[in-house]
């Protein structure tokens, strides 16, 4: 038979969750202080490829600068890192898709 001649290629699970990772040395390198972050404005600078990903903002680098900034998922580490130097994290929440109702 030939599903016993052909090898196994494990599982593929269709509803992981894919994240976009940004790290905080690179955040500190595009933006200016006191500057307005979200997944719009990351894509229009070159920082992440797709704007409708999820972004997850890693705690890895330092930042020296006071940053807004706008993210659906911060580490521990990043989000006080982000604090320390006088920004503000903002988690963005998507709200689930409603079914529609029967009239």
């Amino acid at each position: 038979p030939l599903h016993r001649r052909l090898p196994k290629r494990g599982f593929t699970n269709n509803f992981k969750k894919e994240w976009t990772e940004v790290s905080l040395s690179s955040l500190d390198k595009s933006f200016n202080a006191d500057e307005e972050v979200t997944p719009e404005l990351l894509h229009e600078r070159g920082l992440i490829k797709k704007a409708k990903r999820d972004v997850v903002v890693l705690g890895t680098g330092e930042i020296s600068k006071a940053l807004r900034i706008s993210a659906h998922r911060f580490t521990k580490s990043a989000r006080e890192k982000i604090e320390r130097a006088g920004g503000a994290a903002t988690v963005i929440t998507r709200e689930p898709p409603v079914a529609p109702t029967e009239q």
